[in-house]
Formats: C-alpha cells, structure tokens, sequence
C-alpha cells in the first residue's frame, strides 16, 4: 500500500473541492481531511481549521505540477473608466463593476 503526502491546506472548503474535482477530473485519487473541524471557526484554534488534499506518493508529483498551473502568476488588468488594478479572472472591475476592455494594461 502506498503512502499518502499532503498536496497543500486551504481554508477554503469550495476552493478545496474545486481543486479536488480538477485533480480527480485528471485521474488522481484525492482524500479530504479537516471538513468537519470547518463548523468550529471561531472556536477551534485556526491552525486546525484547514481542509487538506492529500495524494497518493506516486501521484504527488504530477498532482503538484497541476496545481503550480493553477496558481501561474497571471498579468492583472486596469480598469479604463476607474483605473483600479484587477485580477486576470474578473471579467468586470471590483471597483466600479465595468466590463474588462480589450484595452487593459
């Protein structure tokens, strides 16, 4: 039996399961640990209040380079009628809520 590797902690349960089904999507078995301990925040130390994904040792590896993917820095973008910076994913400013322009910088 192999050993398991914890791939990465989050305190995100949604953000967790995205990365788990993108993960299994891709044929990598994913374990979830720390889901119950989310209904004690506030209460719970918030060191215990993660949830983690864990891998098998021989799917570490490739389950790794999927998520650095994931997480590859992506060029932001400024709003033409506000001027606030914006994440690459925001289709519309956080700020003033314009639509994302084929003109950002």
């Amino acid at each position: 039996m192999d050993g398991k590797m914890q791939l990465l902690a989050a305190g995100n349960l949604l953000e967790a399961h995205t990365w788990k089904g993108m993960l299994e999507s891709s044929g990598i078995a994913v374990e979830l640990k720390g889901e119950a301990l989310l209904g004690g925040v506030g209460e719970l130390p918030t060191g215990i209040q993660n949830v983690e994904l864990w891998v098998s040792q021989p799917d570490y590896q490739v389950a790794k380079k999927q998520m650095d993917l994931l997480n590859a820095e992506q060029p932001q973008w400024k709003c033409v009628s506000c001027h606030e910076a914006n994440e690459s994913s925001f289709e519309l400013c956080w700020n003033c809520s314009a639509e994302k322009s084929e003109k950002y910088s």
